[in-house]
Parts: structure tokens; C-alpha cells; sequence
């Protein structure tokens, strides 16, 4: 059988490793006689899964010791309440970066409960840039500032950490790291909050993991609903509920795999040959593939383009199918072709992919 790759943007394509390493443990994990999915998430078995993620994601991430590892459930979007509930008062402003899909559907979320400020918007340049930091108007009493290191729908992607300190004052910068969080090391003391949905880059959908500084703990609102609260699940290391157990242990696998792999540094050097791969067979092809991101700012994850005559979208994604490359449907807000590279695609993937991009362009151009 040929193989078969993935090119969706989420939930995504895991590591092959990893699947056969479910497939081998599904029904029987390390003798116990149980599958993962069956286990109390209070017993040895389980305990031992969740301390282990928590472990290998701390040394890959290199996450300092007074930041809290959160394994929660309901996506970003039920982090977009969660943020200006825990982390600003009734009344207080909230900076917020708008670089596409998602930062719109955050900004509406915490619109519901603080005062949002825009800092900086890209919908001047139909969000195909971010704008220079420099040009950003920030709020002098901020409660935190939000942006999307990488907006999965619109392929655009932050390649610099902004400043959080303002004014004189060091105001907690969270992220929205969905799509792109280990795919390069990253500097998470500069950040108050992290959060990330795993369908992407960590694990099976239903898992969403948050890295909280300690300081930031505690302060919720008090009509924030209890599920709601950071500091109830890192009270209780992440087990207030029963937590999304099948998917946490995935993604310990996943963990594993990224230390096995060389870690993140070496990983990041493997995404950016396979973009630059990708990139390089788009902009090559005299206009027959064009990507709407100018270049600084194009994703390594998530690579939109356009055909040069979209009467022909169809075919491509046919005689794609037919020749195993699958999910390359754009968003249907953008239209066009969509690749997400993330970790788990191998440069074979891509490899495959741009020379059947060549051949296309070359029998239809």
C-alpha cells in the first residue's frame, strides 16, 4: 500500500511511532490488564502516565519551577473565557494583538467580560502580516496582554516574543500556542500564560494544556464558576475532574517521541526545512501557486496558497486524494489549499507533496 499523508490542520496527524505504541499498549498498558481509557484517573497506573507527561513536557520545554503544567479540556475557546475571568478585575482593560481567525474569536470572548483594547491590528493587510511591534498602542494599565503566536487559518505566524514589560510596568503576556507550540524552543519565563489545544502538535483532540505562572494563580473573580478557576485544577494537579485521560497519555507518547527525536531544537530545524521546501515549490511555480503571507511572516505549521484559477481547486484536491495526500482543503473562511506541516509530518510528506504540486502545475498550466 502507497502511503497516505495527512495534511490537516486539526485534529492532525500523530507520530507513527506513537500510533503503533497505542496500538501495542491499547488493551493490556504495561501489564496492568487494563487499557488506558478503562483506569481510575486516581489510581498508581494513571498516576504514573500524568506525572510522566508532566515530566517530559517540563524538560522539553524547559519550563521553570514556579510555573504550573495544567492538563484541561474544552479547547482554546474555553480559554478565551477562562483568561479575563482569572486574570483582570470587573472594569479593567485587556490588550489584545488581532492577527486573524482566532484572535477575532478571542477578542469577541473577552469582550462578554472586560474592556478589550486592540494594540495592533493585521486587518489592514487582510492579516497576510503582523504589524511591527513598534507601532503597537498599548494600554498604560493593562491587565495582560493576548495574542496567537500562529493563526492556523490564515498561515500567519509571529516570529518574535512580544515585550511584556510596558510603561514601566511587566504586564503578563499570554499566548495562544495552538498550532505551533513545540515545534521550536521557546523562552516560557517571558510568558504569564500559555495555553495550547493538543489536536494540532501534542495529542488527540479533547486534551488542552495550560502552563501558569504561580503568581497569576488565585485571583479569579469570585462569580467564576469553580470548572472555570485555574487555581481549583492546579490545587488539584490537574484531577479536580476527571480529566481527558486517554488523551493526556497520548500525548506523553508524543512527549517522549519529541526528547527521542533530539528535542526541540533539533525539531525545529527539521519544520524549517520542510517549509522552506513547501514555500519554495509555491513560489517557484510563476504564479501558478501563490501564498497570500508575506514572507516574514508565513507559518512553518499551517502553509495557505492559492491556485492561479480556482476552477481548477477541484481537480487538485482529487488527483491529490488519488495520489495520498490528504486534507488540503483550505478553510472554507479563505478558500484555496491549505498544508499543515506540523511535528508528526515527515520531510517524506512533503517531499511527495511538492513534487506532485510541480506535476500539476505542469500538465494544467
Amino acid at each position: 500500500m502507497s502511503p497516505v499523508f495527512n495534511f490537516s490542520a486539526g485534529p492532525a496527524v500523530l507520530p507513527r511511532d506513537v500510533l503503533l505504541t497505542v496500538q501495542e499498549e491499547l488493551v493490556d498498558w504495561h501489564g496492568s490488564g487494563m487499557c488506558v481509557m478503562e483506569m481510575s484517573h486516581r489510581g498508581r497506573e494513571f498516576t504514573q502516565i500524568i506525572h510522566e507527561a508532566e515530566a517530559d513536557l517540563r524538560k522539553l520545554l524547559n519550563i521553570p519551577s514556579n510555573y504550573r503544567v495544567l492538563f484541561m479540556q474544552g479547547g482554546a475557546h474555553f480559554q478565551f473565557s477562562m483568561l479575563p475571568l482569572n486574570l483582570s478585575r470587573e472594569g479593567d482593560t485587556v490588550d489584545y494583538v488581532n492577527t486573524g481567525h482566532w484572535s477575532k474569536i478571542a477578542i469577541k470572548e473577552a469582550r462578554r467580560f472586560a474592556n478589550v483594547h486592540i494594540a495592533a491590528s493585521g486587518e489592514d493587510s487582510h492579516f497576510s502580516s503582523i504589524p511591527a511591534e513598534a507601532g503597537w498602542q498599548r494600554s498604560a494599565n493593562a491587565a495582560y496582554l493576548h495574542y496567537c503566536s500562529n493563526e492556523t487559518i490564515g498561515g500567519v505566524e509571529f516570529p518574535f516574543i512580544p515585550q511584556s514589560a510596558f510603561g514601566g510596568n511587566e504586564v503578563p503576556l499570554i499566548c495562544d500556542m495552538s498550532s505551533n507550540i513545540l515545534s521550536r524552543p521557546v523562552d516560557v519565563s517571558k510568558f504569564g500564560l500559555i495555553y495550547a489545544g493538543a489536536q494540532k502538535n501534542i495529542g488527540p483532540s479533547g486534551l488542552t494544556l495550560v502552563i501558569v505562572r504561580e503568581d497569576l494563580l488565585g485571583h479569579a473573580r469570585p462569580s467564576t464558576p469553580t470548572m472555570l478557576d485555574y487555581s481549583v485544577h492546579a490545587d488539584a494537579e490537574s484531577l479536580y475532574n476527571t480529566p481527558p485521560t486517554f488523551g493526556i497519555y497520548v500525548a506523553g507518547l508524543v512527549f517522549k517521541w519529541l526528547l527521542e527525536q533530539g528535542g526541540l531544537a533539533a525539531v525545529e530545524q527539521i519544520n524549517i526545512e520542510k517549509a522552506a521546501l513547501l514555500y519554495e515549490a509555491i513560489d517557484a511555480s510563476n504564479g501558478f501557486y501563490t501564498c497570500p503571507v508575506e514572507k516574514p511572516f508565513r507559518s512553518r505549521m499551517n502553509v495557505p496558497f492559492m491556485l492561479h484559477d480556482d476552477a481548477l481547486d477541484d481537480a487538485f484536491l482529487g488527483d491529490a486524494k488519488a495520489a495520498g495526500l490528504l486534507q488540503l482543503k483550505g478553510h472554507r473562511s479563505v478558500g484555496g489549499m491549505r498544508a499543515s506541516i506540523y511535528n508528526a509530518m515527515p520531510l517524506e510528506g512533503v517531499q511527495v507533496l511538492t513534487s506532485f504540486m510541480r506535476e500539476f502545475a505542469r500538465t494544467h498550466g
